[in-house]
């Protein structure tokens, strides 16, 4: 196989000619013949003045090199689309698979043996293990780290929930302007995604679980000095992967190595985001990802990541109790511990190296958990055919069990114009509705699903409730939230015939959401349903045209791999 500068020529008729122009280019940059006859390690930098959380991206790049360089390899950084939660129109997620493709093709078109990909807030890494799956080149994840966590009046503060708790507060007025704006100061305090096990955290984690990082790199501070030698490191591996030519992404992801990525979620209680990105990194590859088997795994994996929002502690502490492979050790009996990584250790190899330290307090002992089951469910009915997800380690118990009209909002706009109206008939009785929030009807699926309680409850104390949508809930957020139903509103599915009034029975032991009204008068309605427009041009009408729905990913269906 071709290798370093002479693999994937420019198509000029001659390749002797493309390699002699290619190499005077960089020695007009100044490498010399000899470093231009080594391995190449690309490495993919999110570095962008509107991703804030990647602000330590070039200094982690540069260490990436230098470890490139003492083993022996020649490196280069490459930009790709670079993907911030709160900085992206409509939502990052409409942008994530414009991402993969980005990674994906970038990775194909230049002359690379191996590539790190620098990732974290919410979107980076899915896309960057979606596009490096279906490029199939040997790859290293490493993510920015989280930040650490900010201090407030003798609280410790985590963005972002936090900020939504803060926020909630300031609806209801039980906060003033002037103590919410001293508290945003220390939100996000440093470089680094959420320091919480929002979607940052999760994917990091279940990145790490799934073999694509070394396993100190989940979670070290992204301004700790453990970051900057876990990316000399990463940068030493990848070029050992480009010497021996793998292994390679799909070497790595196996069923096996998905299930343990179910039971680490569940564990962590991490965020529902994670069960879409899973599907989509599976997709990749050929591989469906079983939403029963993660219920199943569910119900028997104690969660035992004391941190926010589930629990009380922050990422720089799981990090300090031992790490991700100390959490692996206290799941042995569950995980498949033959699965590899990319550093040719498999997880049980890595456990049996690791330090025996753990805090008990963060990492629970099994007969010790925070919540002893059930952190992520996967209910269906007749208004989620094909299922939705809910995270009961972040609901309220009793609200589990609920039967209840529904206040329905048509669609974002129509949330937005009338949830804080004091005319809403909506009481503590009811659940919301919020329809053509999924993948095709916002477009992009954003995180909208936990609807803001209305003003006018909010401000009688009620602090959780019912809402159900074809929408996402960070992993930051909290509340008994149905999230993903599918399919959603806009591709016809049941959520789109649900009225206000209509009462809905929701039973989370029995994994069931139901519309409790017959079956004529929803073909009556069906008869009078209409598809949505969708958009005109560009991006936005590919999008429209060929996402798949949330069980599937979300992924272009024309980018789904095959097996092997």
């Amino acid at each position: 196989m071709t290798k370093g500068l002479r693999s994937r020529l420019a198509q000029y008729g001659d390749e002797a000619f493309a390699l002699f122009l290619r190499r005077g280019f960089l020695k007009g940059a100044g490498y010399t013949d000899d470093a231009l006859d080594r391995p190449i390690v690309g490495i993919l930098s999110t570095a962008s003045d509107f991703n804030p959380c990647h602000r330590t991206a070039p200094q982690l790049a540069e260490a990436i090199a230098r470890g490139v360089r003492l083993a022996g390899a020649l490196p280069f950084v490459f930009p790709t689309v670079s993907l911030h939660e709160a900085f992206s129109f409509p939502t990052s997620m409409l942008l994530r698979n414009l991402m993969s493709m980005d990674v994906e093709e970038m990775v194909k078109a230049l002359p690379l043996d191996a590539v790190v990909m620098i990732g974290g807030c919410d979107k980076t890494i899915p896309a960057e293990l979606m596009g490096a799956i279906s490029a199939n080149m040997p790859a290293v994840v490493l993510p920015v780290g989280s930040m650490l966590a900010g201090r407030h009046e003798g609280t410790r503060l985590g963005a972002c929930t936090d900020c939504r708790r803060l926020w909630a507060a300031y609806r209801a007025g039980k906060l003033d302007e002037v103590n919410l704006a001293r508290a945003h100061d220390q939100l996000m305090p440093t470089a680094g995604t959420c320091m919480v096990m929002g979607t940052a955290a999760t994917m990091a984690t279940l990145a790490g679980t799934l073999g694509f990082m070394l396993p100190d790199a989940a979670t070290a501070p992204a301004v700790s000095s453990d970051r900057i030698r876990v990316a000399e490191a990463t940068g030493k591996l990848a070029a050992e992967m480009a010497v021996k030519g793998g292994p390679r992404p799909r070497d790595i992801l196996t069923p096996a190595a998905l299930r343990n990525a179910s039971v680490v979620l569940q564990a962590t209680s991490g965020s529902t985001n994670a069960i879409v990105h899973l599907a989509a990194i599976a997709g990749r590859a050929g591989i469906a990802y079983d939403l029963a088997e993660l219920d199943r795994v569910g119900r028997e994996t104690p969660v035992l990541l004391n941190l926010k929002p589930a629990g009380a502690h922050f990422m720089e502490d799981f990090h300090a109790a031992g790490g991700l492979p100390a959490l692996w050790r206290r799941l042995s009996h569950l995980l498949d511990l033959s699965a590899k990584t990319v550093s040719g250790e498999t997880i049980g190899d890595i456990i049996k190296r690791w330090p025996t330290y753990v805090d008990d307090e963060i990492i629970r002992p099994l007969d010790r958990p925070l919540v002893k089951s059930e952190a992520i469910a996967i209910l269906s009915g007749n208004l989620a055919p094909q299922g939705a997800a809910i995270k009961l380690a972040a609901a309220t118990p009793a609200l589990f069990k609920f039967e209840g009209p529904a206040v329905v909002f048509s669609s974002l706009a129509d949330l937005e114009k009338r949830i804080d109206d004091p005319a809403l008939p909506v009481t503590d009785k009811h659940c919301m509705v919020l329809q053509n929030a999924g993948p095709i009807g916002a477009p992009g699926m954003p995180e909208a699903g936990a609807l803001p309680i209305p003003k006018k409850l909010g401000s009688k104390g009620m602090t959780d409730m019912v809402r159900i949508s074809d929408a996402r809930m960070s992993g930051t957020a909290f509340g008994t939230v149905v999230l993903h139903v599918t399919p959603e509103a806009s591709a016809g599915g049941p959520l789109a015939l649900v009225k206000d009034g209509d009462v809905i029975r929701m039973d989370a032991a029995a994994r069931k959401i139901d519309l409790l009204v017959d079956d004529a008068e929803l073909q009556k309605r069906r008869a009078q349903w209409k598809a949505p427009a969708k958009p005109k041009r560009g991006y936005a009408r590919l999008y429209s045209e060929r996402v798949t729905q949330a069980d599937k990913g979300c992924d272009f269906d024309f980018l789904a791999g095959t097996e092997g």
